[in-house]
């Protein structure tokens, strides 16, 4: 009797099949778990961007969270040599509170002494020049350099009031473009209020040349023409590329795509040329030959731009000899300033 010869379900010639249909569906899962994977990575980046990046970037932009000196009290100006200075916190929005110190001028030394925030308030219609101070990025209105500013002003016989933007030294809330626009933009209106026809003139600092040509364009569109602008260590960043280590790192135009996650309230753009092409006020370029953030070519750039809108009897441009290592902060000890100065106060009479 013959035996017949049965094919077993588990022979090789069936495994085949079947181990490569296992090896899909693994291969398919485990494409599933990459997809999974990836879209859960990609929806946490997106939510970094658009929630954490901005804020990053801003402080980048701005330094606001480097406050030198530390352990200040600047409620005390007397601490910092400032005598004749009273400290004052100011709203420009609900919410925000700027720190303000005003300095009067130093004739006045012996008579503000022991004198409260109305008498200082009051001075400012005594017809002296009255010079709004707009500091550069990092620290606060103690920094070394912007004191030196304010006694310079105050030795020649003017007014400065030193505001701290919003986020910077003991002044609350974040700093945007916008934001510091209004501060100044607050401040200058309120000292208007109470200084009569005194001359009201805005001096910038590296940032703030970027809020003070913002202001006058804000001002002359509503028909007010600034009695004088300073800029010292102006900016553009339309045509400059900044070195490393920069303040002004202009991200918005380097990464694309990456201006979509600012609102228009976030968004720095300072537009310095387009302003001082605009601005019918007398402007005061000053500038270190040495510089080590805007080179001297950026604001030789400038100055024409600003001679050409206006004249070359309203704008002027001073170098500082590049060997005596003033770089971005120091032209206040340059010993030809507070002549400088004079002279530009007198030009605006």
């Amino acid at each position: 009797m013959k035996k017949r010869n049965v094919r077993r379900d588990d022979s090789p010639s069936l495994q085949k099949p079947a181990k490569l249909q296992q090896k899909k569906k693994e291969k398919t899962s485990t494409s599933w778990k990459k997809i999974i994977l990836l879209s859960l990575v990609s929806a946490a980046m997106l939510g970094f961007s658009v929630k954490v990046l901005p804020e990053l970037i801003q402080q980048v932009v701005f330094m606001y969270r480097i406050r030198l000196p530390y352990f200040v009290d600047l409620s005390q100006p007397a601490d910092f040599s400032l005598n004749h200075t009273v400290n004052m916190y100011l709203t420009p929005q609900e919410g925000i509170s700027l720190g303000v110190w005003h300095t009067v001028p130093e004739h006045q030394w012996k008579e503000a002494q022991g004198k409260d925030l109305n008498w200082y308030q009051k001075s400012l219609g005594n017809g002296g020049p009255i010079f709004i101070y707009l500091h550069g990025n990092t620290n606060n209105r103690a920094a070394p350099h912007r004191i030196g500013v304010s006694k310079i002003l105050s030795t020649l016989g003017y007014h400065v009031l030193v505001p701290d933007y919003r986020g910077f030294g003991d002044s609350t809330g974040q700093p945007t473009e916008r934001g510091l626009s209004t501060d100044a933009l607050f401040l200058y209106n309120w000292v208007k209020a109470r200084s009569g026809n005194s001359p009201v003139v805005f001096w910038g600092h590296s940032l703030g040349t970027g809020v003070s040509t913002n202001i006058a364009v804000k001002l002359l569109e509503k028909g007010v023409i600034l009695d004088g602008v300073i800029l010292e260590g102006a900016f553009n960043p339309v045509r400059q590329n900044m070195p490393p280590g920069s303040p002004f790192p202009w991200f918005y135009g380097t990464l694309p795509g990456l201006q979509y996650l600012f609102s228009p309230e976030e968004k720095a753009i300072f537009p310095m040329e387009e302003n001082i092409k605009k601005m019918k006020s007398p402007i005061l370029f000053l500038h270190s030959e040495d510089d080590h953030l805007v080179p001297i070519a950026i604001i030789e750039q400038l100055y024409e731009v600003a001679a050409s809108a206006q004249n070359k009897d309203r704008v002027k441009l001073v170098k500082f000899d590049g060997s005596k290592g003033y770089l971005h902060n120091g032209l206040y000890q340059d010993d030809k300033l507070p002549g400088l100065l004079k002279d530009f106060v007198a030009s605006l009479s």
